[in-house]
């Protein structure tokens, strides 16, 4: 069944917990997710710490951990690592900084690590919105902060990146974000009604985006070592939300590599859609290598997009392509009358490793 773009009640009906309208309301999550933040009191540190290593796993946390890199880039002084996984690195010890993020609460690769993080007398912070963490950091007497449930953790950014980047502050490792964090909270209010459900095809470049990129194999490319976060994300989106097989790579690393696939037969190539992420922060060679790479595509893919980031701070330049590329990725399965939200192959797997499956109840 294919939808109109246009048919603003067919996609609400399509949409079964309005995941149209978190993505639209982000500006009022963000607003949310910074009081939250501010309010949470937190001691100073008792050791020094090396190195961050923040254990999350989805859309919410690895995105958040992801963009956090890329926007403190050139400002804290000690590594940021995302974990993953069910064993943390063996440098983890009393000088690391351990942040355990998880929404649910129970996913067992995270509580894994949390065991793993408390046997080497690491300092321990907990984002969570409940389960088998929160008691585990209830008992152990972990700072906590409770974020809210009920919303699918990919749509939960302004939940995870703001408190933990607010938080990094709080313990001296980072400069206040209050200045750009209102900058991006402005812009999420300036785009959302041109980028909206209710706003029409032919006023709004989300829609025309997603049009363009129907029927087509999505691969992301954005710079290091900014916006690489921004093009992973958005091929994550296209997998969770739109159920689309999706890939991505970052420039210039690509060009060493993956570059020489441009060189496939042309009937191969002409079913892709490369999409490019250009900053106002790219060096002059990224710049440059952005515009080749574009030219050569042109000449060899399906369609080839460059979307420029807007906005002063590099807060809200990020956060602009994210909240465009969300929309996209959401418009892109209801034009083919898919609920973006279900996540099926993921509670299959889930049920075959004896794991809670993923459940997101129907609004009322």
């Amino acid at each position: 069944m294919r939808v109109n773009l246009n048919d603003v009640e067919a996609l609400l009906k399509l949409d079964m917990i309005d995941a149209l309208g978190d993505t639209y309301n982000y500006d009022k999550q963000f607003s949310e997710g910074y009081e939250l933040a501010k309010s949470f009191q937190i001691e100073p540190l008792k050791r020094q710490v090396d190195e961050i290593v923040m254990c999350g796993t989805g859309g919410g946390s690895m995105a958040s951990v992801n963009l956090l890199k890329s926007y403190l880039f050139d400002e804290i002084k000690v590594p940021i690592i995302l974990n993953q996984g069910y064993t943390i690195p063996e440098f983890v010890d009393q000088n690391t900084l351990v942040f355990i993020m998880t929404h649910s609460g129970n996913t067992e690769e995270i509580i894994s690590c949390y065991k793993q993080a408390i046997d080497r007398g690491a300092q321990i912070i907990v984002l969570t919105a409940g389960g088998t963490v929160k008691e585990m950091a209830e008992k152990h007497g972990h700072p906590m902060l409770n974020v809210p449930g009920g919303m699918m953790p990919r749509i939960v950014l302004g939940y995870i990146f703001l408190p933990v980047l607010v938080i990094l502050h709080k313990l001296g490792l980072v400069s206040d974000p209050d200045e750009p964090l209102r900058e991006t909270i402005g812009l999420f209010s300036k785009l959302k009604d041109e980028y909206g459900v209710q706003s029409p095809i032919e006023k709004n470049p989300a829609k025309q985006f997603a049009i363009e990129m129907d029927g087509l194999i999505p691969v992301v490319y954005g710079t290091l070592p900014l916006t690489d976060s921004v093009a992973w994300r958005f091929k994550n989106q296209l997998g969770e939300n739109s159920k689309l097989m999706a890939f991505w790579n970052a420039i210039p690393a690509l060009h060493h590599d993956e570059a020489v696939g441009w060189d496939a037969d042309s009937a191969m190539l002409k079913q892709f859609h490369f999409t490019l992420i250009r900053d106002a922060e790219d060096s002059e060679k990224n710049s440059k290598r952005i515009t080749i790479t574009a030219e050569i595509l042109r000449e060899r893919a399906g369609a080839v997009r460059e979307v420029a980031t807007i906005g002063n701070s590099r807060m809200a330049r990020l956060f602009s392509a994210i909240y465009l590329l969300d929309f996209v990725t959401l418009y892109l399965p209801l034009m083919r009358g898919v609920d973006p939200t279900p996540v099926d192959v993921l509670n299959i797997f889930k049920a075959k490793m004896g794991q809670p499956q993923l459940f997101v109840s129907r609004r009322s």
